[in-house]
């Protein structure tokens, strides 16, 4: 098999790179000014300027605030998008994005007609359980190792090696670690134009 082109493992722009730009430009689609975003988010004004410089540490709680409020998806905040060929994203060079008890590194976003989906590697700590309000898309997660307990609008469900639980992400949600660490595969499914609500995105204005 041949060797890989340098640039075929080339990990992109950084998560707090892409979240800078895509925070700026979701927030002025929506017209929103920072002191409002900042309201609506929970998400202190200066947290919020840092992160739109590129000088913030984002968390993933922060980031799905962010995708709740700006009726977005994750991805959309996160995402440089490859420009196709032979894809390769190695472990140990993606960024983490890192939560109270899980860690995410996202992989790939992928678009087929009008559905996106992304990819992530997840791996649920143990430390404390990872709690989410909801944001756009269905969550499919894959148990790998460990056992996961899930919990999706007061229902729980456990799983173990192999296992493979959906549901709606708009509903509150949230991961905890029976044998840790628990190593999965998450994926958000989601439309495209899709926002919390479930109604289409408006059509944005040109100048």
């Amino acid at each position: 098999m041949d060797a890989l082109p340098n640039d075929a493992e080339d990990s992109g722009p950084s998560i707090r790179d892409m979240l800078a730009v895509n925070l700026r430009a979701a927030r002025s689609a929506r017209g929103l000014s920072l002191s409002e975003l900042a309201r609506r988010s929970g998400i202190g004004k200066a947290t919020l300027s840092q992160l739109e410089a590129g000088a913030g540490n984002p968390t993933i709680e922060t980031v799905f605030s962010l995708s709740r409020v700006l009726e977005v998806a994750i991805s959309d905040l996160l995402d440089h998008r490859p420009r196709g060929g032979l894809t390769v994203v190695r472990a140990a060079e993606v960024e983490v994005l890192r939560g109270e008890g899980v860690d995410l590194r996202p992989l790939r976003r992928i678009e087929a007609e009008n559905s996106v989906f992304e990819v992530y590697d997840q791996v649920v700590r143990g430390d404390a359980p990872q709690r989410s309000q909801g944001h756009v898309g269905v969550e499919h997660t894959v148990v790998q190792t460990g056992g996961l307990r899930v919990e999706v609008a007061g229902r729980t469900v456990d799983l173990g090696p192999g296992d493979y639980v959906a549901f709606d992400a708009r509903e509150p949600h949230g991961y905890t670690a029976l044998t840790a660490p628990v190593h999965s595969v998450l994926l958000l499914q989601y439309r495209a134009d899709e926002r919390l609500d479930g109604r289409p995105h408006p059509c944005p204005v040109e100048d």
